[in-house]
């Protein structure tokens, strides 16, 4: 165990002492603040049981004890958890700024199974909504389906996040999807450098998208993108002849699985590497997420990668002997 634990600390893979949640039974709270909580509790938990503790101290709002430390701060029951000192981290300034783009269009509704790409996609932001605001970050909401919706601006403040949740529980109801005109309504309103996060089953042309995700990388923001997809839409592992209808256009289809399939699968996976490559030529985090994959899953994937992100910035910071954002001091140092 000790040496598979070394691995997944060098590797960057979620530590195998670490339990994941069944989405279909984390679906069935009703809450949504509730189940996002749940989420990003159960993996910093499964971090403290874990001896892979130095990546969870640097991307929660945790850091190490070291002497000196005013003991005020320290969390007790981490200690109680863990067995190890950790104090709260109290920033100068907020790390980053967030702004979730969620797609709230009618093709987000299915589901093949008790979890629809809309429950899944509204959790999958709420958590990150959670984890980062709860770290001193801010966090903002802008839901689209073919032109934006509601616009939530980044902040982190009392009550700000109830009011990511509220937006977030809103039930899909656009008809059509339209990713590049939200995009280029945020990168308006982004005046300043932070992470853009599209939540989006993606099921439209991808002429106008690549402009857009071209636009936010060059202004330097760090665009990841989630692909929230339904297993039988990856699979199409239907057993018999049904209707289809098109949540967006109402549509009816009638198709026979076994003979459609093939030529279903091959166009799907064409679509899927075109976006692949697209966010490879503009340095575009992109994650295929299925809607029964664990969200703990998702949560590590992304603090890895905002590791990478952030190391080569800091140590850039460091050559140079700057004080900038990436070297921010705490307030009890900075007294």
């Amino acid at each position: 165990m000790k040496d598979a634990s070394a691995t997944a600390a060098r590797t960057g893979a979620p530590p195998r002492s670490m339990g994941f949640l069944d989405t279909a039974a984390l679906m069935r709270i009703k809450s949504l603040e509730l189940r996002a909580r749940v989420v990003v509790e159960g993996f910093l938990k499964g971090l403290h049981r874990s001896p892979y503790h130095g990546f969870s101290v640097e991307f929660s709002e945790y850091r190490q004890y070291v002497q000196g430390d005013d003991p005020r701060y320290i969390d007790w029951k981490v200690l109680a958890r863990s067995d190890r000192v950790f104090i709260k981290k109290f920033e100068d300034e907020t790390n980053l700024r967030c702004q979730l783009l969620v797609d709230n269009s009618r093709s987000m509704a299915y589901g093949s199974g008790e979890v629809t790409k809309a429950q899944y996609a509204a959790t999958l932001a709420a958590t990150l909504a959670c984890f980062l605001m709860a770290q001193g970050d801010a966090v903002g909401l802008t839901t689209f389906d073919e032109k934006v919706d509601q616009h939530v601006p980044a902040r982190n403040r009392p009550g700000h996040l109830r009011r990511v949740m509220l937006h977030l529980e809103k039930a899909p109801s656009g008809k059509g999807t339209d990713v590049s005109q939200p995009l280029a309504h945020v990168s308006e309103l982004m005046t300043r450098r932070g992470i853009l996060v599209l939540v989006s089953d993606l099921l439209a042309p991808l002429d106008t998208l690549e402009t857009q995700l071209s636009y936010l990388s060059a202004a330097g923001h760090d665009v990841v993108v989630f692909q929230v997809m339904d297993p039988m839409e990856l699979s199409f592992d239907f057993q018999k002849a049904t209707h289809f209808r098109d949540l967006e256009s109402g549509a009816d289809l009638y198709v026979d699985p076994g003979v459609a399939r093939a030529g279903y699968l091959k166009r799907l996976q064409a679509h899927l590497d075109a976006l692949r490559r697209t966010c490879e030529k503009h340095g575009i985090e992109y994650h295929l997420l299925p809607t029964d994959r664990p969200l703990e899953l998702m949560l590590h994937d992304f603090i890895v990668a905002r590791r990478r992100v952030s190391l080569p910035a800091r140590a850039r910071n460091l050559s140079s002997g700057g004080g900038g954002k990436g070297g921010s001091t705490s307030n009890r140092n900075a007294a």
